[in-house]
């Protein structure tokens, strides 16, 4: 086949590149999203759509997972939100005969944007043995197919069952139940890709795997650290918080290698300021080295140990002791290195913490992809927790998780390692012993599939395959299966990556309407709300999620004494009275969710820290600095603004000033210089491993103001780089955002 820009391997392609750009929002945010939503759906639909993004009688963004203020605008989305809702609503189709004009080897060699923009899946498909091609299938056989192959097994501890963030609460707690009805915890989910570092962290800390803010908490914060996250592209609602913010005299601090247009200004689209100057937003850039934020923030816990609030400690927590003789010996010289920043700036900033009644600090995948993600957040608790910034107005931690639902999948039991007291609740309400040990997760299960220890993998939406690291590897692991089944809305890479045989479940979308009911979702601060679609279905033939895990789970166990899967299917508050007799929280579920409520959160509620120590509790955590080889750069994975994770919605990067193209590395002009490279020369990124060398071929050098010694490239084609053991020490996550590369100069041919 002939290369292009719709084809994987895209060394022709030529991206224009032109200055980045020092704010976000604004006109061309609404005139972008506009144009693409009018490409995908047409005028009316748009219209007709858009009105209903997250309104309180509509359905929820199918994109991040920011919530929704009690106040809420007409058009209450971001420019991404409305891609999101573009990309699921649109009329384009894909049917058997795209299937029968397009082999599975020609899919595979298209790139994630051409994939994603052929339409919705609108028929159950199957690849047989041996096939080239998928064949329409009917939801009876396919059922009966994969019920065939999960009984085969020897146990069923040889199936994994993945499930992305857009799953909905209901969807997600009769998926669980379905799995660990068939006798597995083998639920691995896009959180361990993501914020399975938080998570730990903040469990082990404060007792709950959550942040502990609400909006208005980061309304009246006096002080907002942004910690390794680009709210501009990846949560542009978050800037109409911390424009708020801002308007009642708070101060933010950000912290990151690369300068993000949104920290910078912010041209609120939806005020009469967004069509001129805007709102600066950034009161301070700390211009990081990769890797330096545990070092950062030690050192503001150095610097202020003399304003701990020795009451909060004293009542509150444990450990303080033994971690105030560590931070006291900080060693300065190590700290600097680690950061790239000055002792000015070190301590200018912790003067603004001085000066601050409250403080919330905000991250992302900026401090979860790391090998001591999990004790660089650990360090952050005990920064907060130094001066009494948790369980108090405007201050907490607030880790921005991404997709729509995937804090509420974790807390509807998506999870490899549950909880027995969650056991326990699921034995007492369904009278089955669930299994007690744990399962894989999202690593672990690759590695499983790799040696033939996993025998069939489903896949409960997402886009696996381009999710998780050291892509060759992953994809031979699923390759080796004997069944792959994606339930999904639209075509992807993992469509294309196939076990013996190959399922496409096609599901309807959080657009459409539902004939169980509404459903709901948990956002990222623990708010839970119902979610109505209203569109008429893509195709006669979509089935909703939760009658696909129904149907299966009716096909598998046939009359089942323990679970109504039939009730469950018909009336989704069934579900929910369910959940409500399992889940902490959901008490009235039914009753509560048309309005929505906030979970409860024992640190922000009551100062109460459910810890093994009954407090929260002071880590010591040994600093660490990551040296790189001479002529070698620290490589960050990112994201471009016409993405969101692996869904690619165009080939432009509209802050960071690309155009038509994706395969680009930033690089500070300096460490080109000092490696003879030139501002649009091509090279390959070269990691190198215990293992071996992984590549990554033909991208275009982007002079561009990141922190020495760093660079960054986009996902999903950099996580070819990753190898799988390279993970987060405890969370297990992929540490895509320290990654040492070196930059191969390409021939003139290519090669």
């Amino acid at each position: 086949m002939g290369r292009g820009p719709d084809r994987l391997t895209v060394e022709e392609e030529r991206p224009r590149v032109r200055p980045p750009k020092d704010w976000a929002g604004g006109l061309p945010a609404v005139g972008h999203a506009l144009e693409i939503a009018h490409r995908q759906m047409g005028v009316a639909r748009t219209v007709r759509t858009l009105l209903r993004v997250n309104q309180k009688n509509g359905f929820d963004c199918p994109g991040c997972a920011w919530p929704e203020g009690e106040h809420r605008s007409p058009a209450e989305f971001c420019e991404n939100g409305a891609k999101a809702v573009a990309e699921e609503a649109t009329t384009r189709r894909v049917g058997p005969e795209f299937f029968a004009a397009h082999p599975i080897d020609d899919l595979a060699t298209r790139s994630d944007h051409w994939l994603g923009q052929q339409g919705r899946l609108t028929e159950p498909m199957h690849k047989p043995p041996g096939s080239a091609h998928y064949r329409p299938i009917g939801w009876a056989a396919a059922f009966r197919l994969i019920a065939e192959e999960l009984r085969a097994l020897g146990s069923p501890d040889e199936a994994v069952f993945y499930t992305s963030g857009r799953t909905s609460n209901e969807a997600a707690f009769a998926y669980q139940l379905l799995v660990r009805r068939f006798g597995t915890n083998n639920l691995p989910d896009c959180s361990n890709m993501c914020h399975e570092s938080s998570g730990a962290a903040l469990t082990e800390t404060l007792g709950i795997g959550k942040g502990t803010v609400s909006l208005e908490d980061l309304h009246r914060a006096e002080l907002i650290f942004v910690v390794g996250q680009n709210p501009g592209t990846n949560h542009p609602r978050m800037l109409t918080a911390l424009e708020r913010a801002k308007r009642a005299g708070a101060r933010i601090v950000a912290v990151n290698p690369l300068p993000e247009a949104g920290l910078l200004r912010f041209k609120n689209p939806q005020r009469p300021s967004g069509l001129g100057r805007g709102t600066p937003l950034a009161d301070r850039f700390l211009q990081i080295r990769l890797n330096g934020d545990m070092a950062l923030f030690q050192a503001l816990s150095h610097l202020l140990l003399d304003t701990a609030d020795r009451a909060f400690i004293e009542e509150h927590t444990h450990g303080f002791a033994e971690w105030e003789r560590h931070v006291r010996d900080l060693d300065w010289e190590r700290v600097l290195e680690a950061t790239g920043l000055s002792r000015a700036e070190l301590e200018e900033t912790a003067r603004e913490v001085r000066a601050a009644g409250s403080v919330v600090v905000c991250w992302a995948m900026g401090l979860t992809q790391h090998r001591n993600a999990v004790a660089t957040i650990r360090e952050v608790v005990n920064f907060l927790l130094l001066r009494g910034n948790v369980g108090r107005p405007g201050a907490g931690v607030c880790p921005v998780r991404g997709h729509s639902n995937v804090q509420g999948d974790r807390t509807m039991g998506i999870y490899e390692k549950p909880p027995a007291a969650f056991l326990d609740a699921l034995e007492k309400e369904f009278g089955f012993q669930p299994p007690r040990h744990h399962g894989l997760d999202t690593v672990e299960a690759i590695r499983a599939m790799r040696d033939g220890r996993v025998k069939v993998f489903f896949g409960m939406g997402g886009n696996f395959v381009r999710a998780t690291p050291d892509s060759a590897v992953t994809e031979a692991a699923l390759r080796r299966t004997r069944l792959t089944v994606q339930v999904s809305t639209k075509l992807n890479r993992s469509h294309a990556v196939c076990g013996e045989h190959a399922l496409i479940l096609p599901a309807l979308g959080r657009t459409e309407r539902d004939p169980g009911g509404y459903v709901t979702v948990e956002d990222s601060m623990g708010l839970v709300h119902a979610s109505t679609g209203r569109l008429a279905p893509a195709s006669p033939h979509l089935l909703p999620e939760v009658a696909i895990v129904c149907r299966l789970a009716r096909e598998l166990f046939g009359e089942d004494p323990h679970v109504p899967w039939a009730d469950f299917e018909r009336d989704y508050g069934v579900i929910r009275d369910r959940i409500a007799r399992v889940v902490p929280g959901f008490e009235d579920f039914n009753a509560r969710a048309p309005e929505g409520f906030a979970l409860p959160n024992a640190p922000r509620d009551e100062r109460r820290f459910p810890t093994a120590t009954g407090r929260a509790n002071f880590t010591v955590n040994e600093l660490e600095v990551l040296r790189v080889p001479p002529g070698r750069l620290l490589l960050q994975t990112v994201r471009s603004h016409d993405q969101y994770n692996t869904t690619i919605y165009g080939l432009d990067d509209r802050y960071r000033g690309i155009k038509a193209g994706r395969r680009v590395v930033f690089v500070h002009p300096d460490d080109l210089a000092e490696r003879g490279l030139a501002d649009g020369e091509v090279v390959d990124l070269v990691s190198e491993w215990p293992d071996g060398e992984r590549r990554a071929e033909g991208f275009r050098t982007v002079a561009y103001p990141t922190a020495r010694g760093c660079c960054a490239a986009y996902f999903p084609e950099t996580n070819v780089l990753v190898p799988l053991d390279s993970v987060a020490e405890t969370s297990n996550t992929p540490t895509s955002k320290s990654v040492v590369v070196r930059l191969d100069r390409r021939s003139p041919g290519g090669g």
